[in-house]
């Protein structure tokens, strides 16, 4: 079943209308936040989309996924505020993510790219300097590292990417990490080395749940030790089902067991029920905390 057809079932199923409300009084009065969603426009003069990008990850985008479409999303959800992912298909023009910042910021906050795949190099002595311009002029949160798409390369705790953890520090930035599971160790590393940082773990660390060890459950779990790593809760990427993802529903437990919801992350708008009514471990509290408590602090400042 597609995301919509399921969305739309499951809404009728739980009252539809009311829902919204519903959410917004589960999450006793704190603001719902959505941890991440990306943001573009096509064909816009103002905001335009690098043509070498355009590709990026797999395709030319054909439509927009603009500031207004995720104001228009929140409201049918109940959502309150959106993280958005600075897209790769702007690479280091943060000109849009900046925008909607900007126009709304009391519904939006945001993660930027600046070190990686097709990107500026780790070892930019500028790296410092452009991180801390995204914070300040543009009003970004941190950065979206993505050693993934550079799984033959380690970049992210060689010494040359110290400075650029050192000024995150000073910044007080969040650092949401895109990562294969071989590559947790690098995180590890990185979140003991400079403890200043907040470093959220993006979809589960792309965890093979149909490895005989579950490739990466373990390693995830040993960061519970580090104080400053959360894991944010997507479900889709990891999972071998559709909607709504319940393969990958005892390894969520197997996070909330060992990191508690005070340092779990909720994320996109279609997961939004399944954290809400369908997990059947999670409590009223536990809810305030992955819906939005948890969120708040690190990305809205």
């Amino acid at each position: 079943m597609k995301r919509r057809e399921w969305l739309k079932t499951t809404l009728g199923a739980l009252g539809g209308a009311a829902l919204a409300s519903d959410l917004a009084a589960a999450s006793g009065g704190v603001p719902i936040v959505n941890g991440a969603e990306h943001a573009w426009v096509i064909n816009n003069r103002r905001f335009p989309i690098n043509a070498e990008l355009s590709n990026c990850p797999n395709s030319k985008p054909v439509r927009n996924y603009s500031m207004e479409h995720l104001l228009a999303e929140m409201k049918v959800h109940g959502i309150d505020k959106v993280v958005i992912s600075h897209v790769c298909y702007y690479g280091t023009d943060h000109s849009y993510t900046s925008h909607c910042i900007k126009s709304h910021p009391d519904r939006f906050a945001g993660v930027g790219l600046l070190v990686g795949h097709r990107l500026f190099r780790a070892d930019d002595p500028e790296n410092p300097a452009r991180l801390e311009r995204l914070m300040k002029r543009d009003g970004l949160a941190g950065l979206r590292l993505s050693p993934i798409y550079d799984k033959d390369r380690v970049w992210m705790n060689d010494p040359v990417s110290y400075p650029l953890w050192k000024k995150a520090e000073q910044l007080g930035a969040v650092f949401n990490i895109f990562l294969a599971p071989h590559q947790l160790r690098e995180v590890t590393d990185m979140a003991e080395r400079f403890p200043g940082v907040k470093v959220v773990i993006d979809h589960f660390a792309m965890i093979d749940i149909t490895r005989p060890d579950s490739e990466g459950i373990d390693q995830i779990l040993a960061l519970e030790r580090l104080p400053n790593v959360y894991i944010r809760t997507s479900l889709h990427n990891s999972s071998k089902e559709q909607i709504p993802y319940r393969d990958m529903w005892p390894y969520l437990r197997r996070v909330y067991d060992r990191f508690g919801p005070q340092r779990m992350i909720y994320a996109n708008f279609y997961e939004l029920l399944i954290m809400k009514e369908l997990i059947p471990f999670f409590t009223a509290e536990d809810k305030e905390w992955i819906l939005g408590k948890t969120a708040l602090p690190l990305y809205f400042k």
